[in-house]
């Protein structure tokens, strides 16, 4: 902008170059440039071009989205082979790349944290390995709530309540009623890699704190055959408000814990096991 200036005051473009040390054809495409409203700011342009030479045409690109629409987003490979069936010639890459470049594709988080999880326990005795999830359960498009469900491998003890929103805080405060409510210290509460169980979580819980290998929900089964449980014999039965449910779940963990048998501990109760009742046959 100072070049703008001294050719304003009647310099040559070849002295202002000179006084400058830029080239004159520097200093012509500067002038041209210069703004009319009075700001003493050249915008900078990007050099980047604005296609590429070898980029796909856009009826494809096009396809390839609406492909994804249709299928309620089927992945890249499956799309891939649909515009293979249509004689469209496209790699699997460049249907990954479209994808992702109109945000189409649900990619891994750069504040999610990796976290080792350290050799599993054997639930020898009570508290030696707990679990905990969260159900969601959906209101409208936008809405849900949620239900915190913990289980003692051990014993198969249970404890549930519902609550309008999940955090590292609210996780905390879960637990730390659970284990008022247990006979028992909890000594590795293991859980799975949702933002409820996150480092926060880690820090404050006081005892050992083990994620699941990632997607591997079959490390918490005794945890998701439990939600899946609760969910058929309980919460598909009330409407979705919280006071409601909290209401309900005293009693069917009352029921749960103390009179339902269970076939993972030879039919006997969670309260058996945690008072060492031996059935006599």
């Amino acid at each position: 902008m100072k070049a703008v200036l001294l050719l304003e005051q009647g310099w040559s473009s070849r002295k202002v170059a000179r006084h400058l040390g830029f080239s004159q054809s520097a200093i012509v495409k500067w002038s041209k440039r210069a703004p009319d409203d009075g700001r003493a700011v050249i915008p900078t342009k990007s050099s980047k071009p604005k296609s590429h030479p070898k980029s796909i045409d856009w009826k494809i690109k096009r396809r390839i989205i609406e492909l994804r629409v249709k299928t309620n987003g089927r992945c890249s490979e499956v799309i891939h082979k649909m515009l293979k069936n249509e004689n469209i010639a496209v790699s699997q890459s460049t249907v990954k790349r479209v994808l992702k470049r109109n945000l189409m594709l649900k990619e891994k988080s750069p504040w999610k944290k990796y976290h080792l999880s350290g050799e599993r326990p054997e639930a020898l005795n009570p508290g030696d390995l707990v679990q905990i999830d969260t159900i969601h359960l959906w209101l409208n498009n936008r809405e849900r709530i949620y239900v915190y469900t913990l289980i003692d491998v051990h014993s198969r003890w249970t404890y549930a309540y519902a609550t309008k929103r999940i955090s590292g805080g609210e996780t905390l405060k879960f637990v730390r009623a659970a284990r008022k409510k247990a006979s028992f210290n909890f000594n590795c509460v293991q859980s799975d890699h949702g933002p409820e169980f996150s480092k926060y979580f880690t820090q404050m819980i006081q005892t050992r704190h083990r994620h699941i290998r990632v997607r591997k929900p079959n490390d918490n089964a005794h945890i998701e055959r439990f939600n899946r449980t609760i969910q058929q014999e309980l919460l598909s039965q009330l409407p979705r408000e919280v006071n409601v449910i909290n209401r309900h779940l005293k009693g069917y963990l009352r029921y749960y814990n103390q009179e339902r048998l269970h076939l993972g501990i030879n039919l006997l109760t969670p309260w058996e096991m945690l008072n060492k009742v031996i059935p006599s046959y």
